[in-house]
């Protein structure tokens, strides 16, 4: 990747040159040449106003499930990245291949300036409509593009300092881009280093997700880069067909990808598969002690460690290369909406009620909280929640899913790197998630599914309130309250010897479970409540009593993560002018489930029974609608969506039902 950036000493807007950077001066200034040639040919005046509009909130909802994989990835990684620019008049952006933003994170004073000119999420920033801009530069040039003030072709984006970098999927095809901007007079020269650092950390987790079930082998000419940023990862099925490989060992062969899909795991190691496996056998410990030696095609030797197991991240179906299409095991990480600690989940349901009470005599008094529940019950929600109401709601609530990243990452995750680890590193290195929850919470979801060679260290960090970066010696202090979740049975892993006891009975000071949503009794608020925060402003959306009815009848497996989805893609189908959610709205898979429970019960119940299955229903989903509004007529009808003579008419047959 070769930025392009401004010789400032000149005073001009003569591209130049990073001091990473190995394209002469050209080569910079004809991508902005080109770029700006391009603005003209769309039609574009460098006086025209730019394009402020933006999608709307359900078609906006849509495009980030589509590019849920890559958001899935990229919003941890945009959250450390803001981490290291924070207070400095500028914002982290990420956008789709087409230059659409998907997500934006910055500093409260440079967001007001970004909204006049559109850069908001929802916005487009290709070239068509933008002009010479970082983002849709990127896209066009596929590599790394700095664009500053008036280097872009718009007049109104002038005062902006961009630095763009595209990020490809395991196949080398755009996925997206990350995009640092700020204030051009505040632009510092590491931004495009941090930048590309941190589009290199997404590609690789997309990387190692993409293949669960094949033969990775994870390389460098320095043992102790292995597990960094900087490690070649080459995926082969287990006969030894090559499938892909990152940037790092692109360039570590000295091969693009298209001709290294010539190539099996012999001709590019110079190994068989059976001698590899052999060799991998007799090594133990951590994947740094079982490193071995390989030999490239080219002659040059490396270290390595192979990795063939059944992963538990992100699967990529094996007959296609899109990896937009992936969906993810565990949930997409969508930024969490701004919530009022514990109060926010009391919705009437008494066994949640109860578990707030329990949680709250705990907070401030340095007892780990253990969340239990199944996948898809809220165990984050209320682990930011009980943070927001703790003594430490002014310092950072850091989440790790451990389930979600990768075992070579994990470690570099949570511990962090000393300096020098790769290039392009900050002074002070790269800092980890636990030092990055000092003085705040530490949220550590999953944690059931924590490589058992890590929790070791992990109960030492517990214990002695020290963490010491990879690489260096240096024990650094930490204080933070421990909040850990997980859906597994962990004293079955225990027994099992797959979670160290010692660790258990160290994250286990009060044990809660969440139930889940088929057993809870406040399903109507909580719908009320997720569609508020679907359409912020304007008129409100809800659901027909047909709706809620079917909802009340629902098991519901993927709990409240799956009630989220159904009502994010039945707004997605709302037209301009609707706000009430019928069941022509709903997915097909939802109806699918609704007809093997049809089916279930035809078998199981009289017939007679069925004929009156909807009018139960509905009379059902008045009941709820009026002990949700504590027999508020109005409130009941608006939460309903029908009149208020509808409402009485309904009650009048509730009434007749319970009297026979």
């Amino acid at each position: 990747m070769n930025p392009v950036s401004v010789d400032r000493s000149s005073g001009s807007s003569r591209p130049a040159l990073l001091a990473d950077d190995h394209a002469g001066h050209g080569e910079g200034q004809d991508i902005i040449s080109q770029s700006h040639e391009r603005s003209r040919s769309f039609g574009l005046s460098d006086t025209m106003r730019p394009d402020y509009r933006v999608l709307g909130v359900a078609d906006l909802v849509l495009k980030r499930e589509q590019n849920r994989a890559l958001c899935s990835h990229a919003l941890p990684v945009i959250e450390t990245l803001y981490g290291q620019i924070a207070n400095t008049h500028s914002m982290v952006v990420l956008t789709d291949s087409e230059g659409l933003i998907l997500h934006s994170l910055g500093d409260d004073d440079f967001l007001a300036r970004a909204d006049r000119v559109a850069l908001r999420p929802g916005a487009l920033w290709s070239e068509q409509h933008q002009g010479t801009n970082a983002i849709g530069t990127a896209i066009a040039a596929r590599d790394a593009t700095m664009v500053l003030g008036d280097q872009h072709y718009l007049r109104a984006n002038q005062f902006l300092a961009c630095s763009s970098v595209p990020i490809l999927d395991p196949f080398g095809e755009l996925l997206g881009v990350l995009d640092v901007t700020g204030d051009c007079r505040g632009h510092s020269r590491h931004t495009m280093a941090l930048a590309k650092m941190s589009a290199q950390m997404i590609e690789n987790h997309l990387f190692t997700s993409a293949f669960p079930e094949a033969l990775r082998i994870h390389f460098h000419g320095r043992p102790e880069f292995i597990g960094t940023l900087m490690e070649g990862i080459a995926a082969f099925r287990a006969d030894g067909r090559f499938l892909s490989a990152n940037r790092s060992a692109q360039f570590q062969f000295g091969l693009p990808l298209a001709s290294l899909r010539a190539h099996t795991l012999s001709s590019l190691f110079n190994v068989s598969c059976g001698e590899l496996f052999d060799r991998m056998r007799s090594g133990a410990g951590t994947p740094v002690e079982r490193t071995i030696s390989l030999c490239l095609h080219s002659g040059v030797n490396v270290f390595a460690c192979a990795d063939l197991r059944r992963s538990t991240a992100v699967a990529l179906s094996t007959d296609t290369r899109d990896v937009t299409d992936v969906v993810a095991r565990k949930r997409v990480s969508e930024p969490q909406p701004k919530l009022s600690g514990l109060r926010y989940l009391m919705t009437g349901d008494a066994q949640v009620a109860a578990l707030v009470e329990r949680v709250r005599k705990v907070i401030g008094k340095n007892i780990p909280i253990l969340i239990g529940g199944e996948t898809g019950t809220g165990k984050d929600v209320l682990a930011s929640a009980v943070h927001r109401d703790s003594p430490r709601s002014d310092g950072p609530f850091v989440a790790v899913n451990c389930a979600s990243i990768p075992d070579t990452l994990i470690e570099a995750e949570l511990f962090g790197y000393e300096e020098g680890a790769f290039t392009g590193a900050s002074k002070r290195g790269a800092c980890g998630k636990i030092l990055q929850a000092d003085g705040g919470t530490l949220f550590l979801d999953e944690i059931g599914d924590m490589p058992f060679s890590l929790q070791s260290r992990l109960l030492r960090v517990l214990q002695e309130r020290t963490v010491t970066p990879l690489g260096s010696t240096r024990a650094v202090p930490v204080d933070f309250a421990l909040i850990c979740a997980t859906n597994r049975n962990l004293r079955e892993r225990v027994t099992a010897g797959e979670f160290r006891e010692d660790l258990y009975y160290r994250i286990n000071g009060l044990l809660v479970t969440l139930p889940p949503l088929r057993l809870r009794t406040d399903l109507a608020v909580t719908v009320e409540k997720i569609l508020r925060a679907e359409r912020a402003t304007g008129e409100p959306i809800r659901v027909s009593p047909e709706v809620l009815a079917a909802f009340m009848r629902h098991a519901w497996p993927g709990n409240f993560r799956q009630l989220a989805n159904v009502l994010r893609t039945a707004c997605a189908m709302l037209d301009d002018d609707e706000t009430c959610i019928d069941l022509d709205h709903l997915p097909q898979d939802f109806f699918d489930d609704e007809r093997d429970a049809k089916n279930t019960q035809a078998v199981m119940s009289p017939s007679a029974k069925d004929s009156a299955r909807l009018d139960d229903l509905a009379l059902s989903a008045v009941a709820a609608a009026l002990e949700t509004h504590a027999g508020n007529i109005s409130a009941a009808a608006r939460m309903l969506g029908v009149s208020r003579n509808t409402l009485y008419r309904k009650m009048a047959a509730l009434d007749e039902t319970r009297r026979r």
